[in-house]
């Protein structure tokens, strides 16, 4: 009549009676790894994001400066500032690679000069030269010494603006930001290879005589280094899901608030931008996982 009842106690009680876990959780500690990480993954994620913005307006801007000129037109004499510019802009409409060519109306010219000279009658006394805006085909676009040519052709005296020096400056600026975001990015990744270095360390501190009895007992090295590998490599992935979560919201939200271009014509975001931090969780896992793995490694060979 008793055994039955026994029976059942030791059902009850067997569960309680498992093996802790060699490498077990800690709640504290694993919450205060993950955000250290997922801050420095998010920053690391937001750099990536801004290099592509940068890299985009580079050649955006660059794109829309090449692809026109400007003509400084020179009034021959007897002739009017005003006649000679339209003469000007009609035979450069006529060259093979220009899609439109454009007197710039002396309204126009006169703003351009208000920043320096101030608004006011003093602009009307100022010999003001006559501008033609050139765009040109971008398939096909004409050169420089086209548009030369045929402006001397028609006896037209003028200098021509192709833009270079600006495109230069331009492309020299956007790598200069794509450098430094990308210099972000990689001093974050050597920061958090550090902070996953550091809790690997204090992982093997806290429960050296664990890993000193599994040694003892003929346990080898490359088991003992692979519990803190893939525990760490585990936090890992989810502080670069989250960075990167978060990162692609605030990219969003750049979006969204921006229209089309992003938050400014600066650094336009694009929706395929967000897309390349995807894989933000793998590579901060694999990271996470060298780290680990050297630095338990170093460890574990010091045991006796």
């Amino acid at each position: 009549m008793s055994a039955a009842p026994k029976a059942r106690s030791v059902e009850v009680l067997a569960p309680r009676w498992r093996p802790a876990a060699l490498l077990p959780r800690e709640p504290a500690q694993d919450l205060l790894l993950v955000f250290v990480a997922a801050v420095l993954c998010f920053f690391a994620c937001l750099s990536v994001i801004a290099a592509l913005g940068a890299d985009r307006a580079a050649r955006g801007w660059a794109g829309q400066i090449h692809g026109s000129a400007t003509v400084l037109v020179q009034p021959a004499a007897g002739e009017s500032p005003d006649a000679s510019a339209a003469r000007a802009a009609e035979t450069l409409a006529g060259v093979k690679g220009v899609s439109e060519a454009a007197v710039l109306e002396k309204a126009k010219a006169e703003a351009l000069l208000e920043p320096w000279f101030g608004p006011g009658p003093a602009l009307a006394d100022l010999p003001i030269p006559r501008l033609v805006t050139v765009e040109l085909d971008p398939k096909a676009p004409a050169s420089i010494a086209a548009l030369d040519s045929a402006l001397k052709g028609a006896g037209v005296e003028a200098t021509i603006d192709d833009h270079s020096r600006w495109t230069r400056s331009i492309m020299r600026a956007g790598g200069l930001a794509r450098l430094a975001a990308a210099g972000a990015a990689v001093l974050m990744t050597l920061a958090a290879g550090a902070v996953i270095a550091f809790a690997t360390r204090a992982g093997l501190a806290a429960r050296r005589e664990i890993v000193e009895v599994l040694h003892l007992s003929g346990a080898e090295d490359v088991f003992i280094v692979a519990l803190f590998q893939n525990r760490l490599a585990e936090l890992a992935a989810v502080a670069g899901a989250l960075g990167a979560a978060g990162a692609i919201s605030v990219g969003a939200l750049m979006r969204l608030l921006g229209g089309g271009s992003g938050l400014t014509p600066v650094l336009p975001v694009a929706w395929s931008d967000l897309l390349a931090v995807a894989p933000a969780p793998l590579l901060a896992a694999a990271i996470a996982a060298i780290a680990a793995r050297i630095t338990a490694m170093r460890q574990v060979r010091t045991l006796p």
